[in-house]
């Protein structure tokens, strides 16, 4: 069976269409999704393998996409590890007892196979699912500082003030930290591959509020070790931060197969300033909010912007958006397939 144009288009190689798949395709956004988790934490629904099989696969089966992604969350792992993480509907990740001290970097162990059953089993059911139609599953984690945000602040934030004091007036606390969180990150991708991940992301959401110094000093490093940490599974890994188009060039040294791009830079800028690398993007979430017209008038942007060279996988600029309507998301995956033309043979 051909290796498929997902995989073939992460490596920079020549395609027969245009892939595409959606950061949060399995999501809010779903009727069916919302049907069948219910009411309360995307951990109860992440724990259970059965569930959270049948929501890796349906926007596979609703949309059609290049790729399925794992349903799961980035604090997954420090859940596993009972560090004291809960995802509050409608405010997102909250941890119990901040990390504060070199005494609480003690609650961050070693992950383990046995603490992530949950998630290798959803990934074995998902497999043969999937196996049909030779979709390729990605596999993903938080990026160290992206993580080390939630579990310094304490929950979501808009200033970053708390993990930015750490960084500056405790660097020798802070990058303890971030030697035990490459760690844990390199064991849960590994895990993931190991089961039959054939790509893996890193989320790297928050990167965007650092300074291109603070990058280079605080995250990138870390980002950098967890890539050579996975680099002999020889699958493609992708990179992924909002806001980050002044970045791009920096977050192109951290060696991902792929750079994503959000909506803020367009993609010709964005394959400029990642050196030639294969990138992903990058549609606005908010152009899929008001119909087809909008949506595909966008869409048809991105790809002439993405022009001719291999190496592009269509995607939003960052997760669909909850109100989305889906039909408008089908109508953007039959356009990029007939339509995009980067890369094909």
């Amino acid at each position: 069976m051909n290796e498929p144009d997902f995989l073939r288009a992460c490596r920079g190689e020549t395609v027969e269409r245009v892939p595409v798949w959606f950061m949060r395709q399995a999501g809010r956004s779903l009727p069916e999704y919302r049907a069948l988790r219910g009411q309360g934490s995307i951990l109860d629904t992440i724990a259970d393998p059965t569930l959270a099989c049948e929501v890796t696969m349906q926007p596979v089966q609703r949309y059609g996409v290049d790729a399925a992604i794992l349903f799961s969350d980035i604090v997954v792992p420090f859940h596993a590890i009972d560090f004291g993480v809960d995802v509050v509907p409608g405010r997102g990740p909250v941890i119990a007892q901040p990390i504060t001290s070199f005494a609480d970097l003690e609650r961050l162990r070693p992950l383990t196979s046995a603490d992530i059953t949950h998630v290798t089993n959803t990934i074995d059911l998902v497999i043969p699912r999937l196996a049909p139609t030779n979709t390729p599953l990605i596999g993903f984690a938080g990026a160290p500082f992206t993580v080390a945000s939630y579990l310094v602040e304490g929950a979501p934030t808009r200033t970053f003030g708390v993990i930015k004091s750490l960084m500056h007036t405790n660097p020798q606390l802070f990058d303890a930290m971030m030697d035990r969180l490459v760690d844990i990150t390199i064991s849960f991708l590994r895990a993931q591959v190991a089961h039959g991940a054939r790509a893996l992301q890193l989320f790297d959401s928050w990167a965007g509020a650092l300074t291109r110094e603070e990058y280079s000093r605080f995250a990138l490093p870390a980002t950098q070790r967890v890539i050579e940490g996975i680099g002999d599974l020889k699958v493609p890994t992708i990179l992924f931060g909002v806001g980050t188009g002044e970045l791009l060039d920096l977050m192109a040294t951290a060696n991902t197969d792929v750079v994503g791009i959000d909506w803020h830079v367009d993609l010709d800028e964005g394959r400029r300033r990642v050196g030639g690398r294969a990138v992903q993007g990058n549609l606005d979430p908010a152009r899929c909010l008001h119909g087809d017209a909008p949506a595909l008038a966008a869409t048809r942007d991105v790809l002439a912007k993405a022009g001719t060279d291999s190496g592009h996988i269509f995607n939003l600029g960052h997760g669909v958006l909850p109100e989305t309507d889906p039909t408008v998301l089908e109508a953007v995956v039959r356009v990029v397939h007939d339509e995009g033309k980067a890369g094909v043979r």
